[in-house]
């Protein structure tokens, strides 16, 4: 079991990361202990080559840890459609998981969309609840603006409670 969870997607500078940073302390303020996860589809290292980090993880270690003043970051040596597993270490931590991408995942989705950066998503994804756009939509979504950052936490949270923001089972 993995806590809830709900992927942002949309097309590159389309404003998912902007959004995120707005929505998170909203939806702290109401109560929820929220996480993040960055999803790419590009290879990023996560430890650059012959830090002593890369050395633990080719050595072949079970879990990473880099601790600074600043904080601690933890990596997994897992493939990452082995998140949401991984994310049900998290169930007693987080009331809630915002993941940055991974729009082909298992997970419920929120769209952010501006016209002319590429199609809007959703009709291709039955998954998207809502979309965050300036733009007009076809009917049939929830839509807010990205100012609507209040709103769209509220319906969030609405969605927490219907038990909306769970992954759809897969094989």
């Amino acid at each position: 079991m993995h806590p809830p969870a709900l992927a942002i997607i949309g097309w590159s500078n389309s404003g998912k990361t902007t959004l995120l940073t707005r929505l998170v302390p909203e939806l702290h303020q109401c109560g929820l202990r929220v996480g993040v996860v960055k999803h790419s589809s590009h290879a990023h290292p996560l430890h650059p080559e012959g830090s002593d980090t890369a050395r633990y993880t080719e050595a072949g270690a079970a879990l990473v840890a880099f601790a600074t003043p600043a904080g601690v970051q933890l990596s997994f040596p897992e493939p990452p459609e082995h998140v949401l597993s991984l994310l049900g270490r998290f169930v007693d931590t987080v009331d809630l998981v915002l993941v940055e991408g991974w729009k082909h995942g298992p997970l419920p989705k929120l769209e952010v969309w501006r016209e002319g950066l590429g199609p809007l998503l959703a009709p291709s994804y039955p998954e998207v609840l809502a979309v965050v756009s300036e733009s007009p939509l076809p009917e049939g979504l929830p839509r807010f603006t990205p100012d609507e950052v209040p709103a769209l936490a509220a319906f969030l949270q609405q969605c927490l409670r219907g038990g909306l923001l769970r992954a759809k089972e897969g094989p």
